[in-house]
């Protein structure tokens, strides 16, 4: 195991050096002018130019890119011009946000799609099983902002059960104080239990939105699987060791079935990453993603770097927690390459 980590290691560091490389590229030829866009319409081109030098941007890419590589081995992302902060503060302060609406999107999809996809299997071509292949090809196939917008128009628009989509707690409300960053777990150890729920009707709909995006895949692949599994020989030899149908069901189908769906949870939480970006901004969410695409917007490359990077950083480790879990449940796993 742990020298299966350490080459995991290995690949990861040479992946972040290419993120970094790749990423400094595209941002210099994104449509756009920084100077121009900070020193407003009004600037006149000496006072743009001048603001382009103090910025390093009249410098050649080459030296560009050294300075951002020595600033990084520091851990300096640099500064935000939008914020006037530094981004890995920015991103530190942002993070908690972010993280809360994806974990809890990722609990509620997994607690929706493995029973459905398990009762799928376990009862082909029922009533459930059909549902089934409806609600993965319904969440495959919406794009997840549209489905944001399609809750929002309905739950609060029409029906009014849901607050406005207006960030993480009302206007009226005050943020607990910070122990996590997650404010219902904040508030719960404060014993805040206004904010809690504040913070709760918040979440509904964002949850929501992430989880129909998230379980498709997990359904069907939790589906196929236990589909295979449940025609092998074994299953059938414990079915006529006179096991108990649960038993047989959970104890040696699910168990050998569970390997593929780990590794589809990392495929789907990197989704999840990117998706993340759209339902922040559709309920004005105070995440890293709308930071980035508001640094983007505003040709700030500092954060829209370090924005990339964290997400790869975070899809590295995800990965390596995958191969550690994969090898806790199948021990071939252990020596593969």
């Amino acid at each position: 195991m742990g020298a299966m980590i350490l080459r995991r290691l290995a690949v990861a560091v040479f992946s972040l050096i290419g993120v970094v490389v790749i990423t400094f590229a595209l941002t210099r030829v994104l449509p756009g002018d920084t100077a121009a866009y900070f020193a407003g319409p009004a600037a006149s081109r000496e006072a743009i130019e001048q603001l382009r030098h103090s910025l390093g941007l009249d410098k050649p890419a080459a030296e560009q890119f050294a300075d951002y590589v020595a600033a990084l081995a520091r851990g300096d992302l640099g500064n935000s011009l939008t914020t006037g902060q530094p981004v890995l503060s920015d991103l530190l302060s942002r993070l908690p946000a972010s993280a809360e609406l994806t974990l809890l999107g990722l609990l509620v999809s997994l607690a929706i799609a493995i029973p459905f996809g398990i009762l799928a299997a376990v009862k082909p071509g029922s009533f459930v099983d059909h549902a089934c292949r409806l609600v993965t090809t319904a969440g495959v196939s919406l794009p997840v902002f549209f489905t944001g917008l399609l809750l929002v128009y309905v739950f609060y628009f029409i029906l009014g059960w849901a607050p406005a989509p207006l960030g993480r707690l009302d206007v009226f409300l005050s943020a607990p104080p910070t122990v996590t960053g997650f404010f219902l777990i904040d508030s719960a150890l404060a014993g805040d239990w206004e904010t809690f729920r504040g913070a709760l009707s918040q979440l509904v709909l964002p949850v929501l939105t992430l989880a129909i995006f998230a379980l498709a895949p997990i359904a069907r692949m939790t589906r196929a699987a236990m589909l295979a599994v449940l025609t092998s020989d074994f299953v059938r030899t414990a079915r006529a060791s006179g096991l108990t149908p649960w038993s047989v069901l959970i104890t040696y189908a699910f168990r050998n079935a569970l390997l593929p769906v780990v590794t589809t949870l990392g495929m789907v939480f990197s989704f999840l990453l990117g998706a993340n970006v759209l339902v922040e901004k559709v309920f004005a969410w105070p995440g890293i993603g709308s930071y980035a695409i508001e640094a983007l917007i505003a040709s700030d490359f500092a954060p829209v770097q370090g924005f990339v990077l964290a997400m790869a950083v975070m899809y590295v480790l995800l990965n390596l927690l995958i191969d550690v879990l994969q090898g806790l449940i199948d021990p071939r796993a252990r020596t593969a390459t």
